[in-house]
Formats: structure tokens, C-alpha cells, sequence
């Protein structure tokens, strides 16, 4: 059974500073002992804030190496591109515009498939280990308790020995990490905001709670699950 610990928020403010807090200190921490930070980040709005934030930190972003956890199948320069994203955030400006981050090229091939193929290839490059590990996933968790691009009932759910696969969801086409990636991180952090989540953050702690209706919980580390919240997200919890 995995082990989930909840650290909460007053706001989605607090909430940014503290995810950006967690993450410089797992940084911190992790190259006192070891050369390189292998670190995947999630999209959507949440983070976006917490990204900002984070950018500011003094840390030696030249040894941290940055993946997203899922992209859409869109250019690089569409509006609801990842990427785009963390390089408007994270990326554009102050000491984190040095990290090292692993674009996965998208519309610029045949087929999300073939993405989805880069895709592997290239975190077998940048992780070691089989599956690769991270030192840290960054996840953030769907009102219809999706994460990254697995979505319930999808057939990304059932994918094994493969470490990025095709998904689909809201009507569009992703790439995505699989749950056996996502598993053998050394440190998951769901990042979990606002009133839309507080179901799909109840199925998630749900030990009865099946994984195909509830993707998030595939993902299962040998090390215990931090969840970062507002208040508002852990309401009824």
C-alpha cells in the first residue's frame, strides 16, 4: 500500500511558494552527494506560479536535467503546449534559465507515436536504471483523477515495459511517462489545488479506489507520496 503524507496551504499562493521550497531543497539535498538532478515537471496552469517562484533560487541549475511528465501533441509554440509553458516560467529568466531542459519534439514528427518513441529513447539518455529513474516527479492530479496523461480507462493505463506511451484525454492527443516510470522515482509530489480536486484527491487516498477509474494511484514508490494542497483542495479530507 503506498504512503501518502499531506502538507497543506493556506491559498494557491502559499501553496507555489511551498512546492517551489520542497523542490530547491530535494535539489539541494540530492547534489551534496551526486553529480546530477534528473527532475520532471508537470503542465497545466498549478504549477505555473510555483515555476516563477522557483527560478529565483540560487542553485547550480547547470546539473539539473528537466523532462515534462506529458506533453500535448501540439507545436511547440501552441498555446497549450508544456513546454511553452516552463520556458515562459521556469526557464525565462533569473538562475533557473540555466537547467538543462529535454524538449520532446512533437508535431515536428510523423506521429505521436513516434514522439512517444523519442521520447523513451531520450529519458534512457538523461535517467539511469530500467525503468529510468528520477531523483523527482512533480504530478498534478485531474478533477477526473488523471494524471500526467494517463486518463481513466485509457489504454496508456495497461502499458508495460515501455516508458512513454500515447495518451488521450479533453479531446486531445498526449504523450506521456508511463506508471512504471512515474513508480520508480525516489520522490513523487502530487501538487493538488482548489475546489475542483477535492474528489479526485478523496479517490486518491481511497485504498478501495480503483486505478482505472482513478489513474493516479499507479503510481506506486517504494517511498512515501508527498501531497501538496490548499486548504481548499483538502476539505473534506
Amino acid at each position: 500500500m503506498v504512503a501518502y503524507k499531506i502538507r497543506t496551504a493556506k491559498d494557491p499562493r502559499e501553496l507555489s511558494q511551498l512546492t517551489s521550497q520542497v523542490i530547491a531543497n530535494q535539489i539541494k539535498n540530492t547534489l551534496a552527494v551526486k553529480d546530477r538532478f534528473k527532475l520532471s515537471l508537470c503542465g497545466g496552469s498549478t504549477p505555473c506560479l510555483a515555476y516563477s517562484i522557483l527560478r529565483e533560487e540560487q542553485l547550480p541549475w547547470d546539473r539539473v536535467d528537466i523532462v515534462l511528465g506529458d506533453e500535448r501533441w501540439v507545436s511547440s509554440s501552441d498555446e497549450t503546449s508544456n513546454a511553452l509553458m516552463l520556458k515562459k516560467t521556469l526557464l525565462a529568466s533569473g538562475p533557473g534559465q540555466k537547467a538543462c531542459f529535454h524538449h520532446v519534439p512533437t508535431t515536428e514528427l510523423d506521429s505521436p507515436t513516434v514522439s512517444a518513441n523519442y521520447f523513451s529513447k531520450l529519458i534512457s539518455r538523461v535517467c539511469e536504471g530500467n525503468p529510468p529513474h528520477f531523483d523527482l516527479i512533480l504530478l498534478g492530479l485531474g478533477e477526473d483523477g488523471h494524471t500526467a496523461s494517463l486518463f481513466p480507462w485509457s489504454t496508456s493505463l495497461t502499458k508495460k515495459d515501455i516508458y512513454a506511451t500515447v495518451g488521450e484525454g479533453k479531446g486531445q492527443i498526449r504523450i506521456t511517462l508511463t506508471a512504471e516510470v512515474l513508480s520508480a522515482a525516489s520522490k513523487v509530489i502530487f501538487l493538488v489545488s482548489g475546489k475542483a480536486k477535492q474528489i479526485a484527491l478523496k479517490r486518491l487516498l481511497d485504498p478501495h479506489e480503483p486505478e482505472e477509474r482513478t489513474p493516479a494511484k499507479l503510481v506506486k514508490t517504494s517511498s512515501e507520496v508527498l501531497i501538496l494542497a490548499d486548504e481548499t483542495a483538502v476539505k473534506f479530507i
